[in-house]
């Protein structure tokens, strides 16, 4: 009886291995890239002279690789009124900084990178930003009426299309939660934006509980770069088999010497007010 179920078992597992089909799937690569990280912030209070912009280069979606940062290049913010220029210094680790940016509200600039011979061009407008009025917390807004979250208030001022971008990250978490805002049906309203945090083993993630610290941010953006973010926020919020297949997002960012060799990333220019919360 013994040798008869080791036969049976044997048979069984010949029958599976005898199934098991090895399909390699060859997967197209682009190549690489120049992906330009222009974020220019200007942090209510503060000069806003000290600016960085980061250049590398992209890699294989596939590839566990570390990031391919760019030195060598020439970075410089124009501006466009008067033609001044910033150069921006090369630290040789893919961070060009400065400290002699001068922000203007409502000025129009231009990022000029020339790198491996090729130059790159794009033009943004420093956008204003409202203030943050009120931050709390509470358990009524969010979708778990017995988690916390914290809560933001700003009032859109009136007559004018505004966008907005808001940032949170728990301290310690690796990453920031970003909501892209704009003022179609709440023009001149107060408006508020709450974050909560759901509890899933799975993805490791953990309620808000009181001590814990975070680093909130409301920044006024244009039209182009709220469409442009919008469809970020969206690609990376899908997922599963009937999500729409992500699609190249393009940014301002424009190769002149050869436009088939476009860049990845953007050019922005944002006002910011920052504020920090801990959970009571």
């Amino acid at each position: 009886m013994k040798s008869y179920i080791l036969k049976l078992s044997f048979a069984i597992s010949l029958l599976f291995m005898s199934c098991t089909d090895v399909i390699d799937v060859e997967v197209p690569e682009a190549a690489p890239r120049l992906v330009v990280e222009a974020s220019l912030d200007w942090e209510k209070g503060t000069p806003g002279n000290s600016q960085v912009i980061k250049l590398s280069m992209s890699t294989p979606y596939f590839d566990n690789l570390l990031e391919t940062p760019v030195s060598g290049a020439s970075v410089k913010v124009i501006n466009n009124n008067d033609q001044s220029e910033v150069v921006f210094t090369d630290l040789n680790n893919g961070n060009y900084a400065t400290e002699l940016f001068v922000p203007i509200m409502g000025q129009s600039y231009t990022l000029m990178v020339i790198y491996d011979e090729e130059l790159y061009l794009a033009s943004e407008t420093m956008t204003p930003v409202t203030d943050i009025t009120e931050v709390y917390q509470s358990r009524e807004n969010g979708f778990d009426k017995e988690a916390l979250e914290v809560n933001i208030e700003f009032i859109d001022p009136e007559g004018i299309d505004n966008y907005y971008l808001s940032k949170f990250q728990r301290r310690g978490d690796p990453f920031q939660t970003l909501f892209d805002v704009k003022d179609e049906f709440t023009d001149g309203n107060k408006m508020s934006i709450f974050y909560e945090k759901l509890e899933d083993e799975d993805a490791g993630e953990m309620e808000f509980v009181p001590g814990d610290i975070v680093d909130i941010s409301l920044l006024g953006l244009s039209e182009p770069y709220y469409n442009y973010i919008k469809l970020l926020i969206e690609q990376s919020q899908s997922g599963g088999p009937f999500s729409t297949i992500p699609a190249e997002i393009k940014g301002n960012c424009i190769n002149q010497s050869n436009p088939e060799n476009y860049a990845f990333g953007y050019f922005r220019l944002s006002e910011v007010d920052k504020k920090v919360y801990i959970f009571q």
